[in-house]
């Protein structure tokens, strides 16, 4: 069981940061077309997509980690504030619904300032609650650690 918790928060650890540069790509290619006259291209289309799928496996992740440690009677973030194992559950909860309400607008909207507009939005609030959700305490790469 050590060797499963070991696997999975290694990958919960490395999704990180897919899920921190698939976000920051949204973000540069919503922004770039907010005040403009350019169109809504497949690039940005997959950028919004791409940062939603590595948000829901980082939650995938970290559900399966959270589960594992509570099968286990182990508390999460036990060095850090005690409440805080429940502030990054629903903040990456939170996030994720966020990316998936974004991806849905997104594709929904018409024209396509209505489609920058919406991914814009929805990836900052998206991209928010996954920075509040990390804990910035521990080790940046906890393999190496």
């Amino acid at each position: 069981m050590a060797t499963l918790y070991v696997i999975l928060l290694t990958l919960h650890n490395l999704t990180r940061w897919l899920v921190l540069l698939a976000g920051v790509w949204a973000l540069l290619r919503s922004f770039r077309g907010v005040g403009g006259v350019q169109p809504f291209t497949g690039t940005d289309r997959s950028a919004v997509s791409i940062f939603m799928g590595t948000l829901h496996l980082q939650v995938v992740l970290g559900l399966l980690l959270f589960g594992l440690l509570g099968s286990q009677g182990a508390r999460a973030f036990a060095e850090g504030r005690p409440s805080f194992q429940w502030e990054h559950v629903g903040l990456g909860l939170l996030a994720a619904v966020f990316a998936t309400v974004g991806n849905a607008l997104t594709k929904r909207a018409e024209g396509n300032q209505a489609k920058f507009r919406a991914a814009s939005l929805w990836t900052v609030l998206s991209l928010l609650a996954v920075l509040l959700a990390i804990p910035w305490w521990r080790p940046l790469l906890r393999l190496f650690a």
